[in-house]
């Protein structure tokens, strides 16, 4: 996967149609409208975004999928929309209004067939496994739930498995780094970037381009950030061109 351009996506926490962030999956705060952050991404050059819908339930999902629409009519780079996805029918529904991800967590890991059959019915191209991982006595086992259930898998047999079954790339989120802004995980997530056929983006704990850099350099082949973005500290762009600097290949 080396050779390939790394990309760089904003991630949209969004809580009810509004961008939220907190700190190890709590105390969330507003950031902001995802149509608005999301075209704002866009402009300074962002490769694709994901929008998480971190409190997905029956009752929000028309204003999710409202959300879907609102944001297909205005972006031109792919986006992924992922949180209480639970059937083919789910899938489809949000691929229908606009998005061209949809990313299973929980219910990839309750029910794995249904990795196979979003493969198989909407292309490999289409489906992201996200998984939510913390390290726990130099282990690394899968949470789900929104990070509250520990679950008995593991991250390397579990990401070898979601591979196998077709699932397009892997959104690797490291619980113990989420929010802390001390940069993501690079041993695991590049050990998986490095042992996989599938492509595997870095999430959680970047707050400056020294974290991205160091995610691309030990092997992982996109990076998702958020609130280094939505402060406003950092642009897409001048990230981009400072790792460029760096020998990255960045689309610029």
């Amino acid at each position: 996967m080396s050779g390939l351009t790394k990309r760089i996506i904003p991630c949209l926490d969004v809580d009810n149609g509004r961008v939220v962030k907190g700190i190890n999956f709590e105390n969330m705060r507003d950031m902001g409208d995802p149509v608005e952050l999301a075209k704002r991404y866009e402009d300074e050059g962002a490769d694709e975004i994901v929008f998480l819908d971190i409190t997905a339930s029956a009752d929000n999902r028309k204003t999710a999928l409202n959300t879907v629409k609102s944001v297909a009519n205005c972006l031109s780079i792919p986006f992924t929309l992922g949180g209480g996805l639970r059937s083919l029918d789910d899938m489809y529904a949000f691929l229908d209004a606009g998005a061209d991800k949809v990313a299973l967590n929980t219910s990839a890991v309750v029910n794995p067939e249904l990795i196979s059959e979003g493969a198989m019915q909407f292309g490999s191209q289409c489906i992201v496994v996200a998984i939510d991982i913390k390290a726990v006595n130099q282990t690394y086992p899968v949470f789900t739930h929104g990070g509250k259930k520990a679950t008995d898998k593991q991250a390397e047999t579990w990401a070898r498995e979601v591979a196998d079954r077709g699932a397009g790339e892997i959104l690797l989120t490291c619980m113990h780094k989420d929010g802390t802004e001390t940069g993501f995980d690079t041993v695991i997530t590049g050990k998986l970037a490095k042992e996989l056929s599938i492509q595997v983006i870095a999430s959680g704990g970047a707050s400056h381009e020294l974290h991205l850099y160091e995610a691309f350099r030990d092997g992982a082949d996109a990076v998702l950030a958020a609130t280094m973005f939505h402060s406003g500290a950092y642009r897409v762009d001048e990230v981009k061109k400072k790792l460029h600097e760096r020998g990255i290949l960045v689309r610029i």
